[in-house]
């Protein structure tokens, strides 16, 4: 593949990236309608609050998901909604829907 082509498909490559985990993909279905503190995502995951954090800044840094600080919280919902229309076209090629 040339290196244009590498070029123009590189940044969609690095939205699918920051998807592929399963704690990142809960996270997305978690916030999808309500805000979210990192302690209650991290009391639902069952991981330590260290390891919700870098999840978080992966999905802030591709812009999938925003903070909004309140107070001493800083709460996480969708930034581009659309995300699960995407999740909803997986859950077909996996015949669940």
């Amino acid at each position: 593949m040339n290196q244009d082509i590498i070029d123009d498909y590189q940044s969609e490559a690095e939205i699918f990236k920051s998807l592929a985990h399963p704690t990142r993909l809960f996270i997305v279905h978690a916030i999808h309608d309500k805000k979210l503190s990192v302690k209650e995502l991290t009391e639902m995951i069952g991981v330590d609050i260290s390891t919700v954090s870098k999840h978080l800044d992966i999905l802030k840094r591709h812009k999938i998901i925003v903070g909004e600080k309140h107070k001493n919280n800083v709460f996480y919902t969708l930034n581009i909604p659309c995300v699960l229309d995407f999740m909803s076209c997986a859950n077909r090629i996996l015949n669940k829907s």
